[in-house]
């Protein structure tokens, strides 16, 4: 509970929200729609949003608040969510706290069936599909690599390339028929299928390891393992190649770009044209002292071939947006749609930790692109001699990863600063030094009149001593007075008020926030009439238990009342 006195301090962020009280249910049930639709969060009830002051709940009111957050949790959230509630003792009373954990069944919707996510500090409506079917996909209930492809059979699919992944797939299948080597080679698509299962053709296979729906449909997956013209059906499943130069994506010149007719295939021909990218626009650099050894790409090979896999087989299928690979003259980014699934952290990538967002790709994938699967491929990429940040941007639904180059591609650009930066420096001195030849006469001057003017305030010091003496004897009168009244207001303070029923009392403890007549009259369950104005507010006002917001104006459409404080 310390953490939570001090994110007080320090205000709200997406995982904690302040409410000074509730009063409004379908707003709490937006706030905690919106914590379960994101990574979870606290919900703080005492804390004005607007300043972060306390405002302590009372003991009936910590009671009224836990069932309302209850209630509205089981009523107000759909589907209905748990959540756990805890108090912290502060001065004059306590502050209620609603923990809500990232849910297990999204998306989460109020009960006018609007979806809300976090959005910093704040929240927002989810009106995008994609969005929507990014949540269910995060727990379970959706899995877009296994959604059909409208009109696509299998005459969309590269023979070649079905051959390859069922060669790596049944290898020793094949292997025991032999099958291997130019054998393999020699045969056909439907004598590979014959003979992993025999009397199956291509079709018969592909439908038993789930590649072809129930319904006859082809699934997102074989599209994107086999299809010959993938982005036909698919035209956001691609890659974007650019080589700028210099340092800014908003740079007009470029050295080398993909077009997307280049592009266009399967995983496994995106994967060879990306790497060819990379090979023919990345420096070589020399490994050893001898001149003629072998050199290495000056980002290593092994570490683009994990950061690519990663990035076609682990991006977001429900976000329509390419993958992104940008080669600047000091970095590579990578851009992969969709932020990390699964509440997976940086952290846990760099440690190895696996929990693939698309299951069934990541599971057949392996027999084309090259990776083991077993979630190492980061923490192969870094054992490298390679510096690389990663950024997993939740706002943007994107991870980047940055690998920088060395710092020869960057030589002349510094050398150019630097030259500059003499320049300017040789320029500040000479000026510097002109400045100083012109201000002798001003220094002379200025200190004849420093001592004019010292001279003359003598006068001026010592009739500032006398009426300093002066104000200190009249302060030494008035601080008496005020505690003359203060002693009086503390005399009459202990006057006793007259005695409040039970209905009376909750209302003085419900308005510890500015409450309206219709709020307060509506709280004990009595109708708008001027007896019962009369009972339980004027009388509570003038008794002073309540205080209005506008006094000078009784009457006032706004006016509101409040429990007075003594202090």
């Amino acid at each position: 509970m310390n953490d939570i006195l001090k994110q007080i301090n320090a205000g709200e962020v997406s995982g904690v929200q302040f409410k000074e009280r509730i009063l409004d249910k379908y707003d709490i049930a937006c706030e905690l729609v919106a914590f379960s639709n994101s990574h979870g969060g606290k919900l703080v009830v005492g804390i004005k949003d607007k300043t972060g002051e306390t405002n302590a709940l009372s003991y009936s009111e910590v009671q009224e608040t836990t069932n309302l957050l209850s209630d509205i949790a089981s009523e107000n959230v759909v589907p209905s969510i748990l959540i756990k509630i805890d108090t912290i003792e502060v001065e004059d009373g306590n502050l209620v706290v609603a923990t809500v954990k990232e849910g297990l069944n999204k998306p989460y919707h109020d009960n006018k069936g609007i979806v809300w996510v976090k959005n910093g500090a704040d929240k927002r409506k989810v009106f995008d599909n994609a969005e929507l079917a990014e949540m269910m996909t995060d727990c379970g209930s959706f899995a877009p690599d296994e959604a059909g492809v409208r009109d696509a059979t299998v005459n969309d699919l590269d023979a070649t390339t079905i051959k390859q992944f069922l060669g790596n797939r049944f290898e020793r299948v094949l292997e025991k028929k032999g099958l291997t080597g130019d054998a393999f080679n020699e045969a056909s698509l439907d004598m590979i299928c014959s003979a992993i299962a025999k009397g199956h053709d291509c079709e018969k296979i592909l439908r038993n390891l789930r590649f072809i729906r129930p319904d006859g449909t082809l699934t997102v997956a074989a599209m994107l393992l086999f299809g010959k013209y993938t982005q036909r059906w698919m035209p956001m499943m691609t890659a974007k190649c650019i080589c700028f130069a210099g340092n800014s994506i908003g740079s007009k010149v470029f050295r080398d770009k993909v077009n997307d007719a280049d592009m266009e295939g399967n995983l496994l021909h995106q994967y060879d044209t990306i790497m060819d990218f990379f090979t023919r626009n990345l420096h070589n650099v020399q490994v050893g002292d001898e001149f003629n050894s072998m050199g290495k790409l000056e980002i290593p090979y092994t570490s683009l071939v994990e950061f690519t896999v990663n990035s076609l087989v682990h991006r977001s299928l429900n976000m329509k947006a390419p993958v992104r690979i940008f080669i600047f003259d000091n970095r590579v980014e990578i851009h992969s749609p969709g932020a990390l699934p699964n509440g997976l952290t940086i952290d846990d990538i760099k440690a190895g930790t696996s929990m693939p967002r698309n299951m069934f790709l990541f599971n057949n994938a392996i027999y084309l692109l090259p990776y083991t699967g077993v979630g190492s491929g980061i923490t192969r990429a870094l054992d490298e001699d390679i510096n690389v940040t990663f950024m997993n941007n939740d706002k943007a639904q994107e991870f980047v990863i940055t690998a920088w180059r060395g710092e020869g591609n960057q030589v002349e650009g510094e050398s150019n600063q630097v030259g500059n930066q003499v320049e300017e420096k040789s320029n500040q001195v000479q000026d510097s030094d002109t400045r100083l030849r012109h201000s002798g006469t001003d220094l002379d001057t200025s200190e004849n009149d420093l001592d004019t003017r010292l001279r003359h305030s003598g006068t001026d010091l010592d009739t500032s001593e006398n009426d300093l003496d002066t104000r200190l004897r009249h302060f030494g009168t008035d601080l008496d007075t005020s505690e003359n009244d203060l002693d009086t207001r503390l005399r009459h303070s202990d006057t006793p008020k007259v005695s409040l029923s039970n209905k009376q009392r909750d209302i003085v403890n419900f308005c510890s926030v500015p409450r309206t007549t219709k709020e307060i009259l509506d709280r004990i369950g009595v109708s708008m009439h001027s007896k019962n104005r009369e009972r339980y507010i004027t009388s509570l006002v003038a008794a002073g238990y309540l205080q209005m917001t506008n006094p000078e104006n009784p009457t006032a459409s706004n006016q509101k009342y409040k429990k007075v404080t003594i202090k």
